[in-house]
């Protein structure tokens, strides 16, 4: 008779007060994350494994499993601990991972076993075998970046595909990024190395797809040229179309564009960040050239490929002008969609240890990390400022008027930018309006507000 299986439970906490990542009224999602299909592709198969999504449903602390396994975001680790101390609270190991984590692996550890630092590919195999010598330690941390040769294939079979809009078919080919800016996290958990797969592995991950579109999770697909330029020549005769973040230095290769656009490649998201080069330089983006933008954004247009752009706004340049600035200059130029961002102090990151060194970080509740609340003191303007005016250009940007002149001006790609537009509209339209009575409302604060009748 064979032994009774051991049972791992791997958790996505949810983030109540974000925009993103959010189910929607329909009770889908958009893209999965891969972090936890791959950990249950890591883990021996004499061990059953289930991903339990916690923005469909609560989790349940009477589940009879062996290990609980939770990552997430800085904006969902309230809710992270929260399910953490209701599983050890019955007796179950819970062991807990991703950029936070790995940031304040101190803090994480008053709420689980032990912690994964760093990428888990190198460590999980032994965590799991001193679980079962009863043998585990508190921290786990691979000694080098792990080698992204055989790298394991996610476990989207353990995925409820029916909650995602699109994005199922997502994956990675890279990863770090060659750029090292102060705000992001990309590089203090996968390191200023960047890594690729072998060609041959994407290329065959891809082929078992079972839809045609599918997306690149990479933070910069065409951060090392040769490398991009040799996979997209081979991912051609695939006829797939797809998406990835890349940087705005694609423009300067020609070549480089017209493979992207040439295998497949319909978008871009481009983090463009700001329109002030002296801002840039100051949070180390100083190869991002504002004056450049547009010819660059020409070029990626012409070569028949939408951007989506991001931009970060509190910079310490930035002052109340910057909103407008960035909207006029989204119209004129025709981008497709634009993701919009409050800068925000991540731990883990340069900006996260300068703010809190200068004494400039106002609030430490997690949940209000997700890049649509003010948790600092900007420089150039107040906090009510800074966060009226994220509302503001969010609604304008979304206004069915302007959808309507960006998609009609430049009509490349016209099904994806109406789709991606209206998806942003949906995020508009959960921010608070504009105006003297709802200054200083966060969007939790508004639909609160809203329920209790207090606000229209």
């Amino acid at each position: 008779m064979n032994a009774k299986k051991r049972k791992l439970l791997l958790i996505l906490p949810r983030g109540d007060r974000s925009y993103f990542g959010k189910v929607s009224s329909t009770g889908k999602a958009g893209f999965i994350r891969l972090g936890l299909p791959t950990i249950a592709s890591l883990t021996p198969d004499d061990w059953d494994v289930e991903i339990h999504d916690c923005r469909v449903s609560p989790a349940n602390f009477d589940a009879k499993v062996d290990i609980v396994g939770i990552t997430g975001f800085t904006n969902e680790m309230p809710y992270a601990y929260m399910v953490a101390d209701g599983f050890r609270a019955k007796g179950t190991t819970v062991v807990m991972g991703g950029v936070h984590v790995s940031a304040l692996p101190d803090e994480a550890l008053e709420h689980a076993d032990a912690v994964v630092i760093g990428e888990a590919e190198g460590v999980w195999e032994t965590l799991i075998k001193d679980y079962e010598k009863g043998e585990l330690k508190d921290r786990y941390k691979a000694k080098e970046l792990p080698d992204m040769g055989g790298w394991p294939i996610p476990r989207r079979d353990l995925l409820d595909r029916k909650m995602y809009v699109s994005g199922f078919n997502s994956m990675q080919a890279t990863r770090g990024c060659p750029f090292d800016c102060d705000y992001c996290a990309v590089t203090a958990f996968f390191g200023k190395q960047f890594r690729t797969r072998p060609i041959d592995e994407v290329l065959a991950e891809i082929a078992k797809f079972d839809t045609k579109h599918f997306f690149f999770l990479d933070d910069n697909i065409t951060g090392q040229p040769a490398y991009a330029k040799e996979l997209f020549k081979r991912l051609k005769p695939m006829k797939r179309t797809w998406g990835s973040q890349t940087s705005i230095v694609m423009a300067k290769d020609q070549e480089m564009l017209d493979l992207y656009a040439g295998c497949g490649g319909k978008y871009a998201f481009i983090g463009f960040e700001s329109l002030s080069e002296e801002t840039l330089k100051a949070v180390n983006k100083s190869w991002n050239s504002p004056d450049s933008y547009p010819v660059a954004i020409k070029k990626i247009h012409d070569a028949g490929i939408n951007i989506i752009a991001s931009f970060v706004f509190g910079l310490d340049g930035d002052d109340p002008s910057v909103f407008e600035n960035t909207f006029e200059f989204v119209m004129k130029n025709n981008i497709a969609a634009a993701q919009y961002h409050i800068l925000t102090p991540l731990p883990g990151t340069v900006l996260y240890d300068q703010f809190k060194k200068d004494g400039r970080i106002t609030d430490t509740d997690w949940a209000k990390y997700h890049t649509g609340e003010v948790v600092f003191k900007p420089k150039g303007m107040t906090p009510d400022e800074l966060l009226e005016g994220f509302h503001w250009i969010y609604h304008n940007t979304y206004s069915i008027k302007n959808i309507a002149k960006r998609c009609l001006r430049n009509t490349t790609g016209l099904p994806f930018r109406i789709a991606a537009n209206v998806s942003y509209r949906k995020k508009a339209k959960r921010m608070p309006p504009v105006g003297p009575q709802y200054r200083g409302m966060t969007s939790a604060d508004y639909f609160e507000a809203k329920a209790k009748g207090l606000v229209k």
